[in-house]
């Protein structure tokens, strides 16, 4: 049991607990009926609030929408306003501007421009609201007298700026590659800056808004004709020039020494003047291979006048091997060469000036059109040094076909620079170069065969015959043409090579055409050696003959050791050296035996029968002495070998019948029949071959 006083206090605790509690919930009370009554307050003012919001509402929304009609008004009668004004300007835009129009773009191309674009919007504007009104009419007529002016500006601009590009220009231009040194590229300006700009706007109108194409043919018309008159004026530089000063030359660039302006002598790509400084050096040094670097063999005495003689008449005989060779010529071969380079450098900068002024589109055939007159014109030249080439063949006048050889080498090497120009245009255009390469390979090729033939059937003439038993022209001539070739291997190889039709041709271009060349050089040198043989007999005393066909032979040794042609011919014909020599030899054993009737006299098989040997002896020697001192034999150290030799076996021979007979009793009178001493006969024949001695 719980004691009575723990059980009156906890309820007084329990109790107390209950009042507090009451006293709570008392003040709970009272707060939620304040709470009531602030919600019903906010209700009734938010109920005010609402009610006086609608009716807010209800008075401002028809005021705003009011005000929005009038704004939408108001911008109407704007918008009506400024298209009234749009289209009242249409009307006055022919009075505006047909005063700019009438006088023209001339020096005010943008204020030009700008009236164009009103009137055509003028147009355009009538065309699709007013197309029957009169006004229509009026800025059409306006607008077509303005593009016509714009056409006429542009023909005008083109006309009077477009100048003809000075030989010099041009040929500093075509050096410009080559020359290492160059500080600056040559540039050429076609129009100054500030046409060419107007011109590129005008083009541009004219295809955009005049939707007009003619002044693409008035461009390529005016330009082409720049472009051939260029060309045609580095031509006739060369021909002034070449008569004033014998070579033309061509100022250094004026912008790199200004201070101290000089002249440079034009690069002369593969003219051919060999003969000409051969024939020089002949006169001036006597072709010994030393003073002027010849391939030729010295030519001493009468021998000299007789070679000179020769060549001259080589180089001057309408039907000789090397006819018709003179300054003329090589101006013509230069002149064409440099024209072609000058096109192909030229026709670049007329693309890149066209590039900007031509609509993309149209450039090609522009540019196409423009450099036909140019290239047609280098074309027909090109096919007329074909044709007198062809013409040259039939007369036998070889050297003028030589010209053929530097001008395609020429038109080989620029050939891709040449391709690279003409992407782009018709086939018949690019075809151009090419039928030329292909006529001029022909033409070459067929001259080449007819020289052989001509080498192999020269006739054998009596009075052409050298008398002294020197090189015959014939020699020298073949010689020369060979030496020439030399400038031109891959040319002349090439020109063989195109005839060919087997497989190896194209397989083995290189290869297969220097061995043609190899074998064509081979063949000329067989057919020169079939027709000296045949010469040679022309001469009645074997000796002459010899030493005729010595000196020839000895002439074609020594020019191809001294020249490439040796080993051009040993790429088919590795002993050919060796031939000539035993060549050379034999003819010497020939000559040799011409003096055994003269040491037969005195040989001891024929001996003692002393008084007829020894003045047969005599006799003898000075016969053929006499005879053979008018022989020639141009190489010194030939010349030098023969003597030496022949006075060694005749002295050997004389020296011993003296030794063994001299002092024989014979006759009472021994000073009669043995003339001469030992050293008397040597010194007799060291004279021989020499007129002068």
């Amino acid at each position: 049991m719980i004691p009575p006083q723990e059980a009156s206090a906890r309820r007084r605790e329990i109790e107390d607990k209950l009042k507090q509690e009451e006293e709570t919930l008392s003040f709970i009370r009272d707060s939620l009926e304040k709470s009531d009554q602030l919600t019903k307050n906010m209700v009734s003012i938010l109920s005010s609030f609402e009610s006086r919001l609608m009716k807010l509402e209800n008075s401002i929304i028809p005021v705003h929408k009011q005000t929005e009609n009038l704004q939408r008004l108001q911008e109407n009668v704007e918008k009506t306003l400024s298209c009234l004004d749009h289209v009242i300007s249409y009307y006055h835009v022919a009075s505006d501007t047909e005063k700019i129009i009438r006088e023209g773009p001339t020096g005010r191309l943008e204020e030009y421009l700008g009236s164009m674009a009103k009137i055509q919007k003028a147009v355009e504007y009538f065309q699709d609201n007013s197309p029957d009104s009169p006004e229509l009419n009026k800025v059409k007529l306006l607008f077509e007298r303005g593009k016509e002016a714009l056409e006429s500006e542009f023909r005008s601009l083109m006309t009077r700026h477009s100048k003809v590009v000075s030989p010099v220009l041009i040929l500093d231009l075509i050096s410009g590659d080559d020359d290492l040194d160059a500080q600056e590229d040559v540039t050429l300006e076609h129009l100054p800056e500030s046409v060419l700009q107007d011109v590129i706007r005008i083009s541009r109108w004219l295809v955009e808004y005049g939707r007009n194409q003619d002044f693409m043919n008035v461009y390529y018309q005016i330009r082409s004709s720049q472009l051939d008159r260029s060309i045609k004026g580095l031509k006739e530089h060369f021909h002034k020039s070449s008569s004033s000063s014998g070579v033309p030359y061509s100022p250094a660039i004026p912008n790199k020494r200004k201070d101290t302006p000089t002249k440079k002598p034009v690069k002369r790509p593969g003219t051919i003047r060999k003969a000409q400084n051969l024939l020089k050096q002949y006169s001036q040094h006597g072709l010994d291979g030393k003073k002027g670097g010849s391939n030729l063999i010295p030519l001493e005495g009468h021998e000299h006048d007789f070679r000179v003689k020769h060549l001259s008449e080589a180089l001057n005989d309408k039907h000789g091997p090397l006819a018709g060779r003179d300054d003329m010529l090589d101006v013509e071969t230069d002149a064409y060469i440099h024209c072609v380079s000058a096109f192909v450098k030229l026709a670049q900068s007329e693309y890149q000036l066209l590039a900007d002024i031509i609509p993309e589109h149209h450039q090609k055939k522009t540019f196409d059109s423009l450099i036909q007159d140019a290239l047609d014109g280098l074309m027909l030249e090109g096919e007329n040094i074909v044709s007198a080439a062809r013409k040259a063949i039939v007369r036998h006048d070889f050297s003028t076909v030589l010209t053929v050889f530097p001008i395609l080498r020429h038109l080989k090497q620029t050939k891709p620079e040449f391709d690279q120009v003409l992407q782009g245009t018709a086939a018949s255009t690019k075809n151009k170069l090419p039928g030329l390469i292909t006529s001029m390979e022909t033409i070459g090729a067929k001259a080449l065969e007819d020289f052989a033939d001509n080498i192999k059937n020269d006739p054998d003439k009596e009075y052409n015959m050298p008398k002294d038993g020197t090189v015959h022209e014939l020699t020298s001539n073949a010689i020369l043409f060979l030496q020439q070739l030399l400038d031109f291997q891959e040319t002349a190889g090439a020109m063989l090579a195109s005839q060919e039709t087997s497989s190896s041709a194209t397989s083995y271009s290189s290869e297969f055409s220097k061995r043609l060349l190899s074998t064509y050089i081979c063949k000329v040198l067989g057919n020169l050696q079939l027709n000296l043989l045949s010469k040679s007999k022309v001469y009645e005393d074997p000796a002459l003959s010899a030493i005729f066909l010595h000196n020839n032979y000895n002439y074609i040794l020594k020019s191809l050791e001294k020249s490439e042609l040796i080993q051009l011919v040993a790429v088919t014909q590795k002993t050919a050296e060796r031939s000539y020599r035993e060549h050379i030899e034999q003819q010497i054993q020939t000559y040799q035996r011409s003096w055994l009737k003269v040491t037969d006299y005195i040989a001891e098989k024929n001996l003692p029968v002393f008084q007829p040997g020894v003045k047969g002896f005599n006799d003898g020697l000075e016969e053929l002495c006499k005879i053979q001192k008018a022989w020639a034999i141009p190489d010194t150290e030939q010349r030098d070998r023969i003597r030496q030799a022949q006075k060694t076996i005749v002295k050997e021979t004389y020296g011993a019948f003296l030794q063994k007979f001299g002092s024989v009793p014979f006759t009472k009178n021994p000073e009669k029949y043995i003339k001469y001493g030992v050293e008397q006969v040597g010194d007799m024949i060291d004279r021989l071959f020499d007129t002068s001695a």
